[in-house]
């Protein structure tokens, strides 16, 4: 594994994972500058992106970015973490500055737990980008949500992607990744930037927006983004959001309407049952002893195609206690977790066949 730029307590990580999942406040929030501007972004002539909120964030200063790997594999991975702005304070701002602490100490935490899981296969970027607070968007839906999502939020990731496509990312092909609000922000940049850079678009690997949903509806108001269907596609979407069975017909902020998903264990589309012991390892954080463990047989996976989720049926874990925001019985903090061994290996599957199809003729 690649030495990182950052480094994080175990009482840290112990914290900031509850915090994580929890709705418990953190400290003042620095200003956010909230600005109009016309700043305009590289659009094609139909206009897709016209224009972003507020001035971006400067991606030429190394401070404003979580990692900047050395070069080590011909795939990138740009990643985009979960809320990590949890203020209930009088004083606390709706989207954070880049520099607030408590958010970048929070999202070091999660990349251990999340984006190491495409350290394997590939160079990981992670730049830090103003957040959405987790009371601002409490009782929104998905449609009200994305849209508020479309402030400096979105006007730091197009900033941070054009500087990394400029000066990082050298022509490779890549993967965008995400889970939560880093999923909102990553199914905007589908959405938006790809169809506004598609000689970027067509270098992408896949897309894994985990814990937010993509819908039927939306994939054909975007015809040019296909859904993954199998375990070895490539240019495709790959998704998904787990819950208990206990979840069916509940408020979930990250489910929508028309959700489609993919099994993480047995990458099918269909209802098809894949049982725990088929499951390659949960990569699960050790309270006890302050590490993270691979625990075998702990997560099973069968979508329930009508919601477009996938129901985990363990009884070896809680659901997220935060229940306003996702339902009774999420497992929305082990999107991840649970599948870790199966997506790190689907991850190798599809960076390997994107590189053999894609070499160059003799």
């Amino acid at each position: 594994m690649k030495k990182r730029t950052f480094q994080t307590g175990i009482l840290t990580i112990a914290v900031c994972l509850l915090l994580s999942i929890s709705l418990i406040g953190c400290g003042k929030a620095e200003p956010a500058d909230t600005a109009q501007s016309d700043i305009q972004a590289n659009a094609d002539e139909s206009g897709i992106i016209t224009e972003l909120v507020g001035t971006p964030s400067d991606y030429s200063d190394k401070e404003n970015w979580m990692t900047v790997p050395e070069i080590t594999y011909a795939v990138d991975t740009f990643y985009l973490y979960p809320t990590c702005y949890l203020d209930d304070s009088e004083e606390a701002l709706p989207i954070c500055n880049i520099d607030n602490q408590a958010v970048r100490e929070r999202a070091q935490v999660v990349y251990e737990n999340q984006a190491t899981v495409f350290e394997e296969s590939t160079n990981v970027f992670a730049p830090y980008y103003r957040q959405s607070n987790i009371y601002e968007v409490m009782g929104m839906d998905s449609r009200e949500l994305e849209a508020f999502q479309k402030k400096e939020q979105r006007t730091d990731v197009y900033a941070a992607l054009d500087y990394y496509f400029e000066h990082y990312n050298n022509g490779r092909p890549f993967i965008i990744a995400g889970h939560s609000q880093g999923s909102i922000m990553t199914k905007i940049v589908l959405g938006e930037y790809m169809a506004a850079h598609p000689e970027y678009y067509e270098r992408m690997v896949a897309a894994y927006v985990i814990g937010y949903s993509i819908t039927s509806d939306w994939l054909k108001e975007h015809p040019y983004l296909k859904f993954a269907e199998g375990a070895d596609d490539t240019g495709v979407i790959v998704s998904w959001n787990t819950e208990g069975p206990g979840n069916k017909e509940k408020q979930n902020i990250v489910v929508a309407d028309g959700a489609i998903s993919i099994n993480p264990i047995n990458w099918k589309r269909d209802s098809t049952y894949a049982a725990a012991d088929e499951n390659l390892g949960s990569r699960m954080f050790n309270y006890d002893t302050g590490f993270y463990e691979v625990a075998k047989n702990l997560a099973d996976a069968q979508l329930d195609t009508e919601r477009g989720v996938v129901i985990c049926t363990t009884d070896k874990a809680t659901y997220t206690d935060a229940v306003e925001l996702f339902g009774p019985e999420s497992f929305h903090n082990n999107d991840y977790a649970f599948y870790y061994e199966n997506l790190r290996e689907n991850i190798k599957q599809r960076v390997e066949k994107y590189i053999a199809g894609n070499k160059p003729s003799a």
